[in-house]
């Protein structure tokens, strides 16, 4: 029995040891599948190494990223399957199976980047915008110098119209679909948006750090930032690092600048020669036998460098960067630069499993410029007599301030002995918390601080002929202005089924505090030596000889509620519908509040089943929408209240025996003063052809502004203090097509065309400038002035005619003693100066098509990139010619080839007319480039590349001026008045090397 124990005994323990193997073996099995290590790398499709790679598993949240060399590892069952995806490339999903090395090749996901736009408060794809949006990126920027962002949409945007003179220290003009305002400056551009802040000035931007730039165009896209969207919103979005990304990149170029076209002057022996041809001699005064060029010896050279180093990294939970740029460009008129240093940093940090998202964004600009009187040398420039040398025997500047006619301040003397100066501090803090609170459910609060200190200085020397006898004279301008924006908003996006809906609700915050600071001028300085830099050394006689800036300070508010709905129905019906609801501080008392509602529709024509059999129709969208967005731009914290200052003509009384500033009313209240308010009716249809190769859309729009603000309506002083006031009555309109056009016109395995042409027409008219309390019939604009001419303008704002229309004396030719003849109301040609109601209507500035075509060529490692852009139709007033068209003064000073012409008799000839309306149009190569990339083989450089860019190579026009790009902002488009600074030619050769 012992025995049979024993055996049953050593059964049981043989089996337990092999249920023991037995488990042992499926646990290591189990283990392996636990513990199975995957290793790779991952390449682009040019075989170079992709660093920033994430790699997960499917289904989870955790993984690795690639390190780089483009190499990572991480541990999978063989069950699993790996994502491989990085931000801008296609994701790709490889299962594991046996397999213990996995090597992959990402592509570039180039179409969902393009399909990204920035909208109000979030991002849309492209193919569910229902309002007119346009969206630039980088890659698509122009090239060259440009020492302003909106410079680089140049021509790429249909009905956006930038124009900028060779001025480095200028701002572009820019206007989107027409004029729709009496006021000028803010009150005419678009508002910007940097990163979701809303009013950020451009300028604390450097092109290199910008990634994309979106346009808003109508009112149902703009009407979410409600009473300052009425000429359109500039989304910008700057550069971030992609995920699992660590970047460092350099971008840099150097230019040379000239003055692409110069005046044709007379040259002293010309000059000498007509006057004799003529029986006239020069003052012995004003001729010492020599030849001067005095364009030549004012303009110059220029010389520009730019260089941006930016650096950045990302990981699973944090992402970080900074830029640093610095921006020399030194005018091609002497004694004008701009020196410029933007210095950006940015870090965003998640918690709790990426419910919590931080951020932080510092930018700061500092820019130094020096300018010129501009006013007084460019004039002077072509007026002054030739037949002078600039410089007396002593060295000093030759002057004859006793000379009378256009040409009486020796240039050069104005350039070298008149500076200006200008310090510009621009800071931008940026603070963003973000909260994941529900599935689908978002909040985002910010809070924004910009501070912009401005210095401003002028010192006029003991030479200085603008400032006679005075010892020199001294201008200090200190002032900083602050904005403070607070914002928190809700985003809602759920899809169920068929439906996809998202909700944004929101309230913002701004204040804006400006002019605080102070401004003085003072003279007589025993010597020049310190300028303007010590105010105290100056020893001014009498009290008047002290001058005070007159700039208080104001405290502007805006208030706002929004909302958004964006409903998507099956891919196929789209709505929009928005209503934001603005108070500002700046108006009157019984129409602070306003709102602005918007609504969009679209139809996605392609998902309709009926679509299935035109293949090669690969996107078709058609989209309508109407809103109400505002303008309020422009205004100070006063702009409807009773303003006590010193009024005109009556500046200082006798105070108890002593002299002090008049106070007395300088403006009117006006409690029902409101916001602008612009109502846009906009059709578009957006269009893909053969899977997208073209694409393109169709807007038609019509934009009407009510009530227009205008500052000088004439009142009775029996109800208000003074005879004019502040109100809202003028009503303007906008109609217009724009057309756009993306087409890869040629592509094969090393050769890429693609061509991007694009066109806008404008219709501008003045509806009405009275209703039944303010009544006027015209606006008169554009004082020139000129030799008898004070009093005259040359522009007017009329109902039924466009903004920028002028009205002038109408040139009938040269009667028998060669006389420049004119019309006059009775109509009857006389041959003297005729009377300020003798004026017609002569055309008008706006142009009838704004065009742009950009052109992208690239073969195997070389890349060449032109545009092409221009006007039609628009008219331009060369009043420079006119004023320089002065035969009978040859004598006082020089004239141009064209007077050659003209009969020494005509003592009429400079008498600004339709004589001088021209043509405006012109087509112009605005920029070229040309580029190689180079790809080396290690690891540690992903690119470098070399180009070289040519701006304004050739312009075709018949306009006589030095350009036809002539300021086409404000409410006085298409003048060339003596005061426009040379357009430039540049080359430059760029390197942008990324690691």
């Amino acid at each position: 029995m012992k025995k049979i124990y024993k055996l049953i005994y050593f059964t049981e323990v043989c089996r337990l040891q092999g249920l023991l193997i037995m488990l042992m073996l499926l646990s290591i099995n189990v283990m392996a599948q636990n513990a199975q290590n995957i290793s790779g790398r991952v390449v682009d499709e040019t075989n170079q190494p992709i660093p920033g790679v994430t790699v997960r598993i499917k289904g989870s949240t955790g993984g690795t990223s690639t390190n780089s060399d483009g190499n990572y590892n991480i541990s999978a069952k063989s069950s699993n399957v790996l994502v491989f995806s990085m931000l801008g490339s296609i994701s790709k999903e490889v299962a594991v199976g046996s397999q213990t090395r996995i090597n992959v090749t990402l592509m570039p996901d180039n179409q969902n980047l393009k399909d990204v736009v920035v909208i109000g408060y979030g991002t849309a794809n492209k193919k569910d915008v229902t309002g007119a949006v346009t969206s630039i990126k980088s890659e698509e920027f122009n090239q060259g110098v440009m020492v302003n962002p909106a410079q680089l949409l140049q021509g790429k945007v249909a009905g956006l119209n930038v124009t900028k003179s060779g001025d480095p220290n200028a701002k572009p003009s820019i206007t989107l679909r027409g004029p729709s305002s009496f006021r000028e400056g803010a009150a005419q551009e678009p508002f910007y948006v940097i990163d979701g802040v809303p009013g950020a000035s451009i300028d604390l931007l450097a092109p290199a750090d910008i990634e994309s730039i979106d346009i808003l165009k109508d009112a149902s896209s703009t009407a979410i930032y409600g009473s300052r969207a009425s000429n359109g919103v500039i989304m910008v979005t700057t550069k971030h690092s992609k995920s699992g990304q660590a970047r460092l990149s350099y971008n840099g170029y150097a230019a040379v600048e000239k003055v692409s076209k110069k005046y044709d002057m007379l040259s002293a022996p010309e000059l000498r020669q007509y006057l004799a041809d003529n029986k006239q001699t020069l003052n012995p005064i004003d001729d010492d036998g020599s030849d001067t060029n005095w364009q030549s010896l004012l303009e110059r050279r220029g010389f520009s460098q730019n260089h941006n180093v930016s650096f950045g990294g990302s990981g699973q939970a944090s992402d970080y960067g900074a830029s640093v740029n610095y921006l020399d460009n030194k005018g091609i008129l002497k004694n004008s630069s701009l020196k410029r240093t933007i210095v950006r940093a940015y870090i965003n940090q998640k918690f709790f499993n990426d419910r919590l998202k931080l951020g932080l964004t510092v930018t700061n600009s500092n820019s130094k410029s020096s300018d010129i009187y501009q006013s007084q040398a460019l004039p002077n420039m072509l007026f002054y007599l030739p037949t002078v040398n600039p410089f007396n025997t002593d060295g000093t500047y030759k002057e004859n301030y006793n000379r009378t006619g256009s040409g009486t301040r020796n240039p050069l003397s104005i350039v070298d002995n008149n500076a200006i100066s200008n310090l510009d501090n621009k800071t931008l803090i940026n603070g963003m918390a973000q909260v994941n609170i529900l599935d689908g459910l978002r909040f985002t609060a910010s809070v924004s601080s910009q501070r912009d200190q401005n210095n401003y200085s002028t010192y006029l020397n003991s030479q200085s002929g603008l400032a006679r006898g005075v010892n020199g004279q001294a201008q200090k301008i200190d002032v900083l202005n602050k904005s403070q924006v607070l914002e928190g908003y809700f985003n809602y996006d759920k899809t169920f089924g068929k439906h996809s809906l998202k909700l944004l609700a929101g309230y913002s915050w701004q204040e804006d505090r400006t002019n605080d600071g102070f401004g003085v001028t003072t003279q007589n300085f025993s010597n020049d030596n310190l300028s303007y830099n010590n105010l105290f050394l100056s020893n001014p006689t009498l009290l008047s000889q002290i001058a005070f800036n007159n700039a208080p300070i104001s405290t502007l508010r805006l208030i706002s509620y929004y909302g958004r709905v964006q409903y998507n129905y099956n891919e196929k019906y789209l709505l929009q519908a928005s209503l934001r609801d603005d108070g500002s501080s700046a108006f009157g008392r019984n129409n602070r509040w306003g709102l602005f509602p918007a609504v969009s529709a679209g139809w996605k024509i392609t998902s309709e089943d009926f679509m299935k059999a035109v293949p090669v129709v690969s996107d078709l969208k058609l989209r309508a929408g109407y809103g109400v967005s505002g303008n309020s731009l422009g205004f100070d914290a006063f702009s409807a209240l009773l303003i006590y200052g010193t009024p005109a003509g009556n500046s200082k009384f006798l105070n108890n025996g002593n002299i002090s500033n008049a106070i007395g009313p300088v403006r009117n209240p006006n409690p029902d003063l409101k916001w602008e308010s612009t109502a846009t009716t906009n059709i578009g249809l957006d269009f893909g052809l053969f899977k997208d190769r073209i694409t393109g859309s169709v807007d038609f729009y019509v934009k009407k502004t009510s009530d227009l603000i205008y500052g000088d309506y004439q009142v009775s002083t029996t109800q208000f203090f003074l005879p004019t006031i502040t109100a809202n009555v003028g009503k303007i309109k906008n109609t217009g097509v724009e057309f756009s056009l993306n087409a890869i016109a040629v592509k094969t395995d090393n050769f890429k065309w693609t061509t991007s042409p694009n066109i806008a027409h404008n219709k501008n008219v003045v509806e009405t400038l009275s209703d039944d309390f303010y009544k006027i019939s015209y606006i008169q604009t554009a004082q020139l002035g000129g030799k008898g001419q004070s009093g005259n303008f040359s522009q007017l704002i009329q109902p039924g005619y466009a903004l920028g229309t002028f009205n002038l004396w109408n040139y009938a030719g040269k009667n028998a003693s060669g006389v420049s003849t004119y019309v006059n109301a009775a109509g009857q040609t006389i041959a003297t100066q005729p009377l300020t109601t003798d004026a017609k209507i002569a055309g008008d500035a706006q142009p009838k098509l704004i065009y742009g075509w950009a052109n992208s060529f690239n073969y195997k490692n070389w890349d060449l990139n032109f545009l092409v852009r221009g006007v039609l139709g628009n008219k331009i007033l060369n009043a420079t010619l006119a004023s320089l068209n002065n035969p009978a003064d040859a004598k006082l000073q020089n004239i141009p080839r064209f007077t050659l012409g003209e009969s020494f008799n005509d003592a009429n000839a400079y008498l600004i007319s339709d004589r001088f309306i021209e043509n405006g149009s012109y087509l112009r190569l605005d920029n070229a480039t040309l580029g190689y990339t180079i790809r080396p083989k290690t690891p540690s450089i992903k690119a470098i590349r070399l180009y070289v860019t040519a701006n304004n190579l050739f312009v075709i026009t018949n306009y006589s001026g030095i350009d036809p790009e002539i300021n086409m902002g404000g409410v006085t488009p298409g003048i060339d008045n003596n005061n426009y600074y040379p357009k430039t030619r540049t080359y430059s050769f760029g390197v942008s090397a990324s690691f």
